[in-house]
């Protein structure tokens, strides 16, 4: 029997070598397990015309764009995203558990690389009005515990633009992910990425039980 429960969208936010991914699927699992219908999508990326903005923007050198222009490339794949993939599932009352959204522009284009925050503020009113995730779990670990996970299995070897900037620039991801945790509780949950899969698919699936009552 399918669930009635609203659908709902939810956001893993975190710097490189987190594990979102894996914790995506494990997530997109535990619910199906459930009988909730859902679906996992990503960014950049998550719809055809998204994935292929997605190329451009995770592969290549670190300088192959400028600040703004990979803000704007985002958003554009975004868009993209949010119309053919994403809102379509939640009207067909599918949940919709999403490898990054916008808090990781505001991470890495805005503390990141410098875009300042009322540009991305005013880019995400634009393209989203006001269109926010129900929940989203932020997964914490130490730099260097998460640049030691870079180039596992899995992990695509040519998507690794992002994962040669410098050690500073991950700390500063680290630290803008924890801030916007703390900038909105009522939506984040700060999830200890550091202890096995498991323990970390389990706390995930506390939280989420806990706030839609699943069961």
């Amino acid at each position: 029997m399918k669930s009635r429960t609203p659908a709902r969208f939810i956001t893993l936010e975190g710097g490189e070598g987190a594990g979102k991914s894996t914790q995506a699927r494990r997530l997109v699992a535990s619910l199906e397990a459930c009988g909730i219908a859902c679906i996992a999508t990503r960014e950049p990326g998550g719809s055809p015309g998204a994935e292929e903005v997605r190329k451009l923007l995770v592969s290549g050198a670190t300088d192959r764009w400028d600040a703004l222009t990979e803000t704007l490339l985002m958003f554009a794949a975004r868009a993209d995203h949010v119309t053919k993939t994403i809102r379509p599932a939640l009207d067909a009352r599918q949940w919709v558990v999403c490898d990054r959204f916008t808090d990781s522009t505001y991470a890495y284009q805005g503390a990141g690389r410098g875009v300042p925050r009322e540009t991305i503020r005013r880019l995400e009113s634009l393209v989203l009005e006001g269109f926010k995730p129900d929940l989203t779990l932020v997964l914490d670990l130490p730099v260097d515990t998460a640049l030691s996970r870079l180039g596992g299995p899995g992990r695509a070897a040519h998507e690794n633009r992002f994962e040669k900037f410098d050690r500073s620039f991950h700390e500063k991801l680290r630290n803008a992910f924890l801030a916007a945790a703390k900038r909105s509780p009522d939506r984040c949950a700060v999830i200890d990425a550091s202890p096995n899969e498991d323990a970390v698919a389990d706390s995930i699936w506390q939280i989420v039980r806990k706030r839609f009552r699943v069961r």
